[in-house]
């Protein structure tokens, strides 16, 4: 019996859009899985440049244990992404050793340029929490490419480091580590000392730093010492943080610093309705548009502030400022340093 002219024509038509559907160039179900499989992989290769960088910086020997902790594959895999960069002449081996050769240090330098700037444009010009800026990077660091990479240099204003003090590698691929900073934890009793870095990983222990109000650039004064724990003020405020916590803070000592318990007033957000206080400082965790939009509404050292009234819940409060009123929320009155004055 011969097959139905008709139900043929349907099937040919079925079968020709399957394969349309499947392979069609360039934006074929085959071509964009190969496209996700080929990125995919690329991006292995450049975490896994970029974490075996990070332990020849800090002296430390990488490791296929290593890279399946920082890259979250096998060890099978580990093995064919390290087969992978040997065979483009980034990475050299000697039996269970391996290091990166200079091809493969200048890409990974590449890389981690590209991640810091990104940070920098997400502290200075999004609206994004600080927490997630690292995550955001880790991603992002893979889609610029080298033109775009020094574009976004160049908007910024070419900046040597990110908002956790990292340095930030030249278009060279130069690196510059300060050699005078120690870690809180080997800090003096009574030393005074500024921050010059924060460790943004792990997440948990950097979402710690965070809450706690620390950025880089704050200065610091340890009070306490223990093995349990270490207690310092800055920003106006006593801290204690498991040492732990604490070796993740990288500080510079600084000579006969003016102690900021003296000199930065207290936080606006102290002040109860038909008080008065002058700035003295704004935070720099108050960062690029945020800020910007601050100055603009005349939020400047010296300006007077009073505190008009609050809201039902206290959050967010009513100030009068330069004879306008503007409502600030308790997380953006915390930033701001004011000195109390009489009510007139």
């Amino acid at each position: 019996m011969m097959p139905d002219p008709l139900i043929s024509l349907i099937v040919a038509a079925i079968i020709s859009a399957l394969l349309a559907w499947l392979f069609w160039p360039a934006s074929g179900l085959f071509w964009r899985w190969q496209r996700t499989r080929e990125l995919t992989e690329r991006v292995l290769r450049e975490d896994a440049l970029k974490h075996i960088h990070q332990c020849e910086i800090h002296g430390d020997k990488p490791s296929i244990k290593s890279l399946v902790g920082a890259l979250k594959i096998s060890p099978e895999e580990v093995t064919q992404v390290l087969t992978s960069l040997e065979a483009h002449e980034l990475l050299s081996t000697d039996g269970t050793h391996f290091r990166l050769t200079p091809a493969g240090r200048d890409y990974a330098l590449r890389i981690i340029r590209a991640h810091r700037l990104y940070e920098r444009y997400l502290a200075e010009e999004s609206g994004f929490d600080e927490q997630e800026w690292h995550t955001r990077a880790e991603r992002y660091e893979h889609q610029l490419t080298p033109a775009e990479t020094e574009a976004l240099a160049a908007h910024l204003g070419i900046p040597t480091h990110d908002p956790h003090g990292d340095p930030i590698p030249t278009a060279d691929g130069v690196v510059v580590y300060p050699d005078e900073r120690t870690s809180l934890t080997d800090l003096a009793l009574d030393q005074t000392a500024r921050i010059v870095h924060l460790e943004d990983e792990p997440e948990a222990v950097y979402a710690q730093l965070v809450a706690e109000g620390l950025h880089v650039g704050q200065e610091i004064r340890l009070i306490e010492a223990s093995p349990q724990r270490l207690r310092f003020w800055a920003g106006g405020d006593e801290h204690l943080l498991a040492p732990v916590v604490a070796a993740n803070i990288s500080v510079i000592p600084v000579s006969e610093a003016p102690r900021e318990e003296e000199i930065l007033g207290e936080p606006l957000s102290n002040l109860k309705p038909g008080e008065m206080g002058r700035v003295v400082k704004i935070s720099p965790r108050i960062r690029g548009t945020e800020r910007r939009r601050m100055m603009d509404l005349g939020i400047l050292p010296g300006t007077l502030i009073e505190v008009e009234m609050s809201s039902a819940s206290g959050n967010p409060v009513a100030y009068r400022i330069r004879g306008a009123l503007l409502a600030l929320r308790k997380s953006q009155a915390d930033l701001i340093s004011v000195c109390p004055e009489e009510s007139k």
